[in-house]
């Protein structure tokens, strides 16, 4: 069986990282535009590079949970591919391979002026110089409100190959993300979304699972697996 995945950030949530949006509109005591956007680098990169720091130190101190591991499982059993919005690694942590990030990762950085990519240090600041041409443009891997994701042709086509599609912890609110299983359901897939409640899109799912993500995922993976020895 091809099986499709999407992971959001409510899948890393009982791992200790932070969902992506408070109730109050801000992101980890930030407004969004201040340090998710180009424009929020181009006023201040001071403090995005502080906010990346922190979140770089959180996530490198979270833990992979059961629903990480769950997935790790999946793939030694199905044809997985796994998309994740999140920026950390726990998928990878917890024994996930060829993990796609469609926002691109916390371990990485980046060089606004050449595009060079390398792995990223516990510490970045604005100054630090790109290790290929030297300009003091790093920025991280991240990717910003305004700019495209990661891997979208890659993902599109896993999605429309898959018999099924799963969306895990996501809230349906960011696209393009959340057109993926509208796509799948579209090109003939089955579609169940896990989540702690119903998403914006929910309405694209044939099958719901409701509760947290490290006692649904792992009860799910576990019946697959079982449908496919069967």
């Amino acid at each position: 069986m091809r099986i499709a995945v999407l992971t959001g950030a409510g899948i890393s949530a009982e791992s200790g990282i932070r969902t992506f949006r408070a109730s109050d509109g801000l992101w980890e005591d930030h407004r969004i535009e201040d340090v998710a956007t180009p424009e929020g680098f181009a006023r201040d990169p001071d403090l995005v590079h502080r906010f990346y720091n922190q979140r770089r130190a959180t996530a490198a101190a979270a833990e992979p949970n059961a629903a990480h591991r769950a997935l790790a499982r999946l793939a030694g059993h199905a044809q997985l591919t796994l998309i994740t919005q999140n920026v950390d690694d726990l998928h990878e942590r917890g024994g996930s391979e060829a993990v796609i990030h469609m926002h691109g990762t916390l371990t990485g950085a980046l060089c606004a002026a050449c595009d060079h990519r390398w792995q990223a240090p516990a510490v970045m600041s604005p100054s630090d110089p790109c290790p290929a041409c030297g300009k003091p443009s790093t920025r991280p891997d991240i990717v910003w409100f305004g700019e495209m994701p990661y891997r979208m042709e890659e993902i599109w086509e896993a999605v429309a190959k898959a018999d099924l599609f799963a969306a895990i912890g996501t809230s349906g609110q960011v696209y393009p993300a959340a057109g993926l299983a509208q796509h799948a359901r579209r090109c003939g897939a089955r579609t169940v979304e896990l989540n702690l409640a119903t998403s914006a899109v929910s309405r694209d799912f044939d099958d719901h699972l409701v509760g947290p993500a490290s006692e649904i995922v792992p009860l799910w993976v576990d019946r697959l697996i079982a449908e496919s020895r069967a």
